[in-house]
């Protein structure tokens, strides 16, 4: 079997992540550097990053769900319609089917959650409204400490109040907000109601799950750890 599929069969990563692994020499096939398009057979012993390789389902072979972090670059939209061009599913082409958890819009970047579970979804995402998400966002009028009262007190869009919230300057143009909200557009439309325009916004972290140093257009596989923080009580493999 080539190795590459013998990665993504352990729901490691997809076929072309396993590629990117070899060709950056993280990959080791009975203690030797692999090469791409090497073939590994049965007893062969495969290390990533130094690691063996887990299967969490029940057979040795078989697929588990997979749950992802992505760092979604702009420009990406998060949508399963593949007739959209940029859509989120063919930008990461993963073997699986995959569905994003929750939203992240065209014009911002950062941290945005997949899975092949179709069937918790919507479970993930009634725990992640109750959980924070973390964004920094930079602004074209300077950041004053009456903006950044406004914002945490609460602003009317879509006709209702946001939830308080944590904000903090970080730089003259730029600050960071932690919300327990996702409505669409959220962060835009309530700084646009005190005259700003978001020029950059990156979600660096969703509950437990930071963004880290994770490059743009680049994902990992969730730890247990933190899918435990997204959902203690479920059993997700």
């Amino acid at each position: 079997m080539r190795l590459n599929r013998h990665i993504a069969d352990t729901g490691h990563c997809s076929r072309r992540e396993a590629d990117r692994l070899i060709s950056e020499g993280r990959v080791q096939v009975n203690g030797i550097r692999a090469r791409i398009g090497a073939e590994v057979g049965e007893g062969d012993q495969v290390l990533v990053d130094g690691q063996p390789l887990r299967i969490r389902a029940g057979k040795p072979g078989a697929r588990r769900h997979v749950y992802i972090a992505l760092n979604k670059p702009v420009g990406i939209t998060c949508t399963t319609d593949t007739t959209v061009a940029g859509n989120i599913v063919d930008f990461v082409g993963h073997e699986q089917r995959i569905f994003p958890i929750g939203r992240l819009d065209k014009d911002s970047e950062g941290l945005i959650l997949l899975t092949s579970n179709g069937d918790i979804v919507n479970r993930i995402l009634r725990a992640e409204e109750k959980k924070e998400k973390e964004y920094l966002v930079g602004v074209n009028h300077a950041v004053t400490e009456e903006f950044l009262r406004g914002m945490a007190r609460g602003v009317r869009i879509h006709g209702q109040m946001t939830l308080p919230c944590r904000t903090r300057k970080i730089a003259r143009y730029g600050f960071s907000i932690v919300l327990t909200q996702g409505l669409n557009r959220q962060i835009r439309l309530m700084a646009a109601a005190f005259d700003y325009r978001v020029t950059q916004l990156r979600r660096i972290r969703i509950a437990n799950v930071r963004l880290g140093e994770l490059k743009p257009g680049r994902w990992r596989n969730l730890t247990d750890a933190e899918l435990r923080g997204l959902l203690p009580e479920q059993q997700v493999w």
